[in-house]
Protein backbone atom coordinates (compact mmCIF):
# COMPACT_ATOMS: atom_id res chain seq x y z
CA UNK A 1 0.00 0.00 0.00
CA UNK A 2 1.50 3.54 -0.93
CA UNK A 3 0.21 6.72 0.72
CA UNK A 4 -0.46 9.94 -1.62
CA UNK A 5 -0.53 12.99 0.09
CA UNK A 6 -2.43 15.87 -1.26
CA UNK A 7 0.14 19.37 -1.68
CA UNK A 8 -2.78 22.16 -1.67
CA UNK A 9 -4.07 21.59 1.73
CA UNK A 10 -4.73 25.25 2.12
CA UNK A 11 -3.69 25.46 5.96
CA UNK A 12 -0.47 23.54 5.06
CA UNK A 13 0.10 25.85 2.38
CA UNK A 14 -0.02 28.83 4.51
CA UNK A 15 2.30 27.88 7.10
CA UNK A 16 4.83 27.12 4.30
CA UNK A 17 4.30 30.22 2.75
CA UNK A 18 4.41 32.07 6.12
CA UNK A 19 8.38 30.93 6.66
CA UNK A 20 9.41 31.05 3.13
CA UNK A 21 8.12 34.42 2.92
CA UNK A 22 10.17 35.82 5.91
CA UNK A 23 13.11 35.15 3.37
CA UNK A 24 11.30 37.30 0.81
CA UNK A 25 14.20 39.36 -1.15
CA UNK A 26 17.53 36.83 -0.53
CA UNK A 27 18.83 35.89 -4.36
CA UNK A 28 18.34 32.48 -5.24
CA UNK A 29 21.98 30.97 -4.45
CA UNK A 30 23.00 29.04 -7.15
CA UNK A 31 26.72 27.76 -5.72
CA UNK A 32 28.43 25.80 -2.39
CA UNK A 33 31.29 27.53 -0.58
CA UNK A 34 34.26 25.58 1.51
CA UNK A 35 35.80 26.40 3.94
CA UNK A 36 38.99 24.58 5.28
CA UNK A 37 39.38 24.36 9.20
CA UNK A 38 43.77 23.75 8.54
CA UNK A 39 44.75 24.10 5.05
CA UNK A 40 48.29 22.38 6.21
CA UNK A 41 46.68 19.19 7.26
CA UNK A 42 44.79 17.31 4.75
CA UNK A 43 43.46 15.66 8.63
CA UNK A 44 41.29 18.40 8.93
CA UNK A 45 39.92 19.58 5.72
CA UNK A 46 36.09 19.90 5.16
CA UNK A 47 34.28 21.17 2.29
CA UNK A 48 31.17 22.55 3.73
CA UNK A 49 27.54 24.14 2.38
CA UNK A 50 26.37 26.74 4.56
CA UNK A 51 23.44 29.64 4.14
CA UNK A 52 24.11 32.84 3.48
CA UNK A 53 21.81 35.35 4.16
CA UNK A 54 22.08 38.93 2.49
CA UNK A 55 19.09 40.21 3.99
CA UNK A 56 19.44 42.44 6.97
CA UNK A 57 17.89 42.26 10.34
CA UNK A 58 15.67 44.63 9.65
CA UNK A 59 14.59 43.28 5.91
CA UNK A 60 13.85 39.99 8.25
CA UNK A 61 11.79 41.78 11.03
CA UNK A 62 9.74 43.72 7.99
CA UNK A 63 8.79 40.85 6.17
CA UNK A 64 7.73 38.59 9.57
CA UNK A 65 5.93 41.91 10.17
CA UNK A 66 4.39 41.28 7.03
CA UNK A 67 3.36 37.46 7.78
CA UNK A 68 2.04 38.39 10.87
CA UNK A 69 -0.28 41.36 9.16
CA UNK A 70 -1.21 38.73 6.71
CA UNK A 71 -2.51 36.05 9.21
CA UNK A 72 -4.37 38.54 11.66
CA UNK A 73 -1.45 37.72 14.67
CA UNK A 74 0.24 39.86 16.86
CA UNK A 75 2.78 41.81 15.29
CA UNK A 76 6.24 42.06 16.73
CA UNK A 77 8.72 44.75 17.41
CA UNK A 78 11.72 43.28 17.20
CA UNK A 79 13.32 39.95 15.74
CA UNK A 80 14.25 36.86 18.45
CA UNK A 81 17.10 36.18 16.86
CA UNK A 82 16.37 33.63 13.57
CA UNK A 83 13.73 32.20 15.85
CA UNK A 84 10.35 31.91 14.05
CA UNK A 85 7.21 29.55 15.31
CA UNK A 86 4.65 27.83 12.87
CA UNK A 87 2.11 26.47 15.71
CA UNK A 88 -0.54 24.02 14.44
CA UNK A 89 -2.93 21.57 16.10
CA UNK A 90 -1.98 17.75 16.48
CA UNK A 91 -2.69 15.85 13.78
CA UNK A 92 -2.37 18.84 10.74
CA UNK A 93 0.54 17.81 9.21
CA UNK A 94 3.26 19.59 11.13
CA UNK A 95 6.07 17.05 10.33
CA UNK A 96 4.63 17.21 6.54
CA UNK A 97 5.20 21.36 6.54
CA UNK A 98 8.59 21.95 7.67
CA UNK A 99 9.51 18.90 5.15
CA UNK A 100 7.72 20.94 2.69
CA UNK A 101 9.11 23.84 3.76
CA UNK A 102 12.82 22.63 3.46
CA UNK A 103 11.96 21.89 -0.15
CA UNK A 104 10.92 25.26 -0.75
CA UNK A 105 13.33 27.22 0.85
CA UNK A 106 15.73 25.15 -1.27
CA UNK A 107 13.61 26.03 -4.35
CA UNK A 108 13.04 29.97 -3.80
CA UNK A 109 16.41 30.95 -1.91
CA UNK A 110 18.74 27.78 -3.09
CA UNK A 111 19.57 26.93 0.99
CA UNK A 112 20.95 23.85 1.60
CA UNK A 113 21.33 22.99 5.32
CA UNK A 114 18.73 22.66 7.65
CA UNK A 115 18.83 21.35 11.02
CA UNK A 116 16.00 19.15 12.28
CA UNK A 117 15.89 18.87 16.37
CA UNK A 118 13.27 16.38 17.76
CA UNK A 119 12.36 15.70 21.91
CA UNK A 120 12.81 12.20 21.89
CA UNK A 121 13.75 9.30 20.01
CA UNK A 122 10.54 8.18 19.45
CA UNK A 123 9.68 11.28 17.78
CA UNK A 124 12.96 11.02 15.77
CA UNK A 125 12.08 8.00 14.65
CA UNK A 126 8.65 8.80 13.17
CA UNK A 127 10.49 11.76 11.67
CA UNK A 128 12.62 9.17 9.99
CA UNK A 129 9.65 7.14 8.67
CA UNK A 130 8.15 10.49 7.01
CA UNK A 131 11.01 11.39 5.14
CA UNK A 132 10.31 7.58 4.02
CA UNK A 133 6.94 7.89 2.87
CA UNK A 134 6.90 11.23 1.69
CA UNK A 135 10.39 10.63 -0.71
CA UNK A 136 8.15 9.68 -4.06
CA UNK A 137 5.93 12.70 -3.45
CA UNK A 138 8.09 15.41 -2.73
CA UNK A 139 10.27 14.44 -5.68
CA UNK A 140 7.34 14.64 -8.10
CA UNK A 141 7.02 18.16 -6.38
CA UNK A 142 9.85 19.16 -6.82
CA UNK A 143 12.22 17.56 -9.61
Amino acid sequence: MKLHFDPNQNFQNDAISAIVDIFEGQPLNHGDFSFSLNSDSQIFNQDGVGNHLILSEDQILENVQNVQKKFELDVSDRLDGMHFTVEMETGTGKTYVYLRTIYELNKKYGLKKFVIVVPSIAIREGVLKNLEITFDHFQNLYD
